[in-house]
């Protein structure tokens, strides 16, 4: 079996990781730079990186991949290598995750970066096709599950999940950023995703970045009256951002014990795996760890 349906199905709490933005910005990336392109240019920022949460406690870490569409790496350099990137990035990761045993590599896979029809111009069979092409070179990197994060609208999310499974036979993460408290901005409900993913075939529905964690436990909840017993991935931001001027850096005020708290409540809500999203390090990580693993 599946390595993440074997802890999965055993009933085990799993951490994943926490920001990967964020956490490279301080760390040199520089404004407009795109984290994909570090893959190529400076893989060594990004196993420090990994390996910090893997030992922060980090059953799951992510790829560098968010961005990873041939559509979405359109102004990078290395988009006519994107599945090399894709492939090099499950790979870092995959060195990273091997500091410990047993832990997970899942492949990060983020919104194109323009809309699907109706809302936008493109086609739902273009995106199916390069989110296919993006998933099927994270399999073949040998990530042990894929996550579909951060979106906000059916359409995009469908051609993903579609595009990937038609590829890939490998655990799906469906999860959906509600960045207007209960609702994404295109007015999504939590209960509708849960029941479309699940009727589709989604291994675990969750939500991340978002605003407060306040609204990330009501999106939970809300997850987890509509079914019972499902599975359900937690990974908010450090709360809301504001601007620090003299290091002209997002500073997020939310500490790793208040992450720490809430993991708890998300856990006792029946969330499965918990993290976090913009803003949590290493140190946020590590208190989520100890506070769900007891």
């Amino acid at each position: 079996m599946n390595k993440f349906l074997e802890r999965l199905n055993g009933g085990e709490i799993l951490v994943a990781d926490g920001a990967t933005g964020s956490n490279l910005q301080k760390m040199g990336l520089k404004a407009g730079q795109a984290p994909e392109d570090l893959v190529i240019d400076n893989p060594d920022i990004l196993l420090k990186l990994e390996g910090m949460f893997v030992e922060a406690g980090s059953d799951i870490i992510l790829t560098c991949t968010f961005g990873g569409t041939r559509m979405r790496m359109k102004d990078s350099k290395y988009q006519d290598r994107a599945l090399e990137v894709n492939i090099r990035a499950a790979e870092l990761a995959r060195k990273a995750a091997s500091a410990r045993d047993g832990v997970l590599v899942a492949g990060s896979i983020g919104p194109i970066g323009q809309l699907v029809k109706p809302y936008g111009p493109l086609e739902a069979d273009e995106a199916k096709a390069t989110f296919a092409e993006q998933a099927k070179a994270l399999a073949d990197g040998g990530v042990d599950l894929l996550v579909i994060e951060t979106m906000f609208a059916f359409e995009e999310t469908d051609a993903a999940f579609e595009g990937a499974r038609s590829v890939t036979d490998l655990p799906i993460v469906v999860s959906f950023s509600y960045d207007r408290g209960t609702r994404t901005m295109m007015g999504v409900k939590p209960k509708d995703v849960v029941k479309r993913y699940k009727e589709k075939g989604a291994t675990v529905v969750g939500a991340n970045c978002g605003n407060t964690l306040e609204n990330m436990e009501l999106v939970i909840k809300e997850y987890c009256e509509t079914v019972p017993g499902f599975p359900f991935w937690a990974k908010p931001n450090a709360g809301l951002p504001h601007m620090d001027i003299e290091t002209e850096q997002a500073v997020y005020d939310m500490g790793p014990e208040d992450m720490a708290n809430f993991a708890k409540k998300y856990a006792a809500l029946g969330a499965k795996i918990l993290g976090g999203c913009c803003g949590s390090t290493p140190e946020h990580v590590a208190a989520i760890a100890k506070a769900v693993k007891q």
